[in-house]
């Protein structure tokens, strides 16, 4: 094809966002993304505007801006405070201490030590941002703007290379020639299913000629993840402009990014960023000048788990209850609105730009032979660091936990992780070498997912952890098709069974002839892995599931139905308190003589173990 006239210079848009960056003098970075306004990062803004640290300290700077940013990813230190020209990260900062850090080291240039983060496995104090061992070891391409920039100012963007991918594309108004980068790439579908994305595209872009769709799968309804909402918040262009992109590439002049209304914050500045990207002419029609339109919708969900499988995305953005419809047909052939639709989600389609721009090759630098690029990963549960990370794809698990997450809480020793939510499973000791790739985890019983990851420690009962992702997952079933909604109830009444004690051993079989028949017969892909959770630990952790049943007990001394409270006849004096406690007169004795507890009655509250002055009473 040939090539447009674009009326934009991306280039001189970029040194005037630049010059206007420079202008601010002195950046205090406040990291203001939903985890961190939670901790009072609102308090802590208004705290530096209270001094006037937004508008000038003449001392050793003429100029000091606040800028409040998205997630920086390190959300158990929030609120996080970054000075880049400083060179220095303040962490858990409270509205009480901006005045120390503004008099101490930005009028002063002396550090405040006592905010500076504390290396779990050193025991010392870290200045630089880079030198933090959750960052030192990341590979940030996707995150790389999130927590950098202040998301509501598109200028901030521009300064870091928004928009200049799409002015590349509509210049060389190469339609086939994107498709092909981005197959170059490596790049696959960062939503949990890890199909190729340029294949994707290319299958949708075969209808070219009528109307089409991109939608943006923004849902993300894992328990614990918050990968694109932090994409959402912290760097919106990035994401707009690589469905712009994609819109370009398959024939599409409209799209819908489906965002669940829980996410208000995501909402709210992805309105914002669409509104400035119409007007300076990014989006909207005559995109720069050319004869590309593009227009974005933004749909709020409500809620609904099932909502994240695009056929019931789709159902939901008509109007309909959102539920899955068989395939085929695919979406690429007959989607929304019975047109042709590409749907991806939102950490796929912000890889866009930078595969663009930097060129495929740099882009499957990262990663493995089949699993290219960067993954982002929600890291909670038993680790020192939590939050949101970026590392390239096949990094292992040990290296995530042990030198990204700083190792287990409280010395504990590592018992399992959960990856990819209620559609992942359990991965144990023996897989921490294991690259966390799409491959590499599918052999092993799990899946990358969404990038849910959740560490347990020795003290976590894995047939707890089976039944609460088991409980999920029955609670958010559409129930369109029997094996889901039938299948996935009487497991979980299984698992309750056994949780109780009242397990039997033939109750495994069925348990895990269940978890087949869901697997094999429900529609959609979150019924075919709800059972993910169990089969892995059933492979795993079997002998856990044998100690609830066979002896009626629970390892890990969680299940409460299975623990049993006794007294110890050699340390009890008599002083009656226990009994005087329980609520239910489970115990008996007498004045000055060890106490019993009458096992059928007790119902294992633990008031008598908080009640005991002489520690006789103990809960195993």
């Amino acid at each position: 094809m040939g090539t447009n006239t674009i009326n934009i210079n991306i280039h001189e848009e970029q040194q005037r966002a630049e010059e206007s960056i420079k202008a601010q003098g002195l950046r205090v970075l406040v990291c203001n993304g939903t985890g961190c306004i939670a901790n009072g990062s609102n308090d802590v803004i208004a705290k530096f505007k209270e001094l006037g640290a937004d508008v000038s300290i003449l001392t050793q700077h003429d100029k000091v801006t606040i800028v409040p940013t998205g997630c920086h990813g390190f959300c158990e230190q929030g609120v996080l405070v970054i000075i880049p020209d400083l060179n220095i990260t303040y962490v858990k900062v409270k509205p009480e201490d901006v005045e120390e850090i503004v008099d101490s080291h930005i009028k002063q240039g002396k550090p405040v030590e006592r905010l500076l983060y504390t290396s779990p496995q050193t025991g010392e104090k870290v200045y630089k941002n880079e030198d933090i061992e959750f960052y030192a070891r990341q590979s940030r391409t996707t995150l790389q703007n999130c927590g950098e920039i202040n998301a509501e100012c598109i200028d901030e963007a521009i300064a870091k290379h928004a928009y200049e991918a799409l002015a590349k594309v509509l210049q060389e108004n190469n339609p086939e020639a994107v498709i092909q980068e981005i197959e170059k790439s490596g790049l696959r579908g960062r939503g949990g299913g890890g199909f190729p994305t340029g294949r994707k595209w290319r299958f949708t872009a075969a209808n070219r000629g009528g109307k089409s769709y991109v939608v943006c799968n923004g849902d993300e309804g894992d328990p614990g993840a918050f990968m694109d909402r932090s994409v959402m918040e912290g760097d919106p262009h990035k994401l707009l402009e690589g469905m712009a992109i994609a819109g370009f590439a398959i024939g599409s002049d409209e799209a819908y990014i489906y965002v669940r209304a829980e996410y208000p914050l995501a909402i709210k500045r992805l309105r914002i960023a669409i509104k400035q990207a119409e007007e300076r002419g990014f989006l909207g029609k005559n995109i720069m000048g050319t004869d590309f339109n593009f227009e974005i919708h933004i749909k709020e969900g409500a809620g609904a788990f099932v909502c994240g499988e695009e056929t019931a995305l789709m159902a939901s953005i008509e109007g309909e209850r959102g539920m899955p419809r068989p395939k085929p047909p695919f979406p690429a052939n007959k989607g929304l609105f019975g047109r042709p639709t590409l749907i991806n989600n939102v950490e796929t389609l912000a890889n866009v730009p930078d595969i663009i721009r930097k060129g495929a090759d740099w882009f499957s630098s990262f990663g493995t032979e089949t699993s290219k690029g960067t993954k982002t990963f929600a890291l909670t549960g038993e680790v020192n660091n939590t939050g949101l990370i970026e590392v390239p794809m096949g990094t292992t698990l040990r290296e995530i936990i042990f030198d990204i997450g700083g190792g287990i809480r409280n010395g504990k020793k590592f018992k399992a992780a959960q990856i990819g939510g209620p559609s992942g499973g359990c991965l144990t000791e023996e897989h921490l070498d294991l690259p966390m790739d799409y491959d590499s985890l599918i052999k092993a019983g799990a899946m990358v997912g969404s990038g849910g990851l959740v560490v347990m420690n020795e003290d976590t009962c894995i047939v707890e952890v089976a039944r609460f992702f088991m409980h999920f997952t029955q609670s958010e079933s559409c129930g369109k098709c029997v094996p889901c909604r039938e299948g996935t109830k009487n497991m979980l009444k299984i698992l309750e069974k056994i949780v109780r004690g009242q397990g039997e051993m033939k109750d495994l079989d069925t348990l895990e002839e269940l978890a087949y028949a869901v697997k094999e017969g429900s529609l959609c892909g979150l019924g075919k892995t709800a059972p993910n959770p169990v089969l892995s630990t059933l492979k795993y952790f079997r002998d856990e599931y044998v100690a609830h049943i066979k002896e009626k007990r629970c390892p890990a001394g969680v299940c409460s139905a299975l623990k049993v409270i006794k007294i110890d006849e050699s340390i009890c004096k008599g002083c009656t308190k226990c009994a005087r406690t329980c609520p239910v007169g489970a115990i008996s004795g007498t004045v000055k003589n060890p106490h019993k507890i009458d096992q059928s009655k007790c119902i294992k509250c633990g008031a008598c173990v908080a009640a005991c002055p002489f520690k006789a009473i103990k809960q195993a």
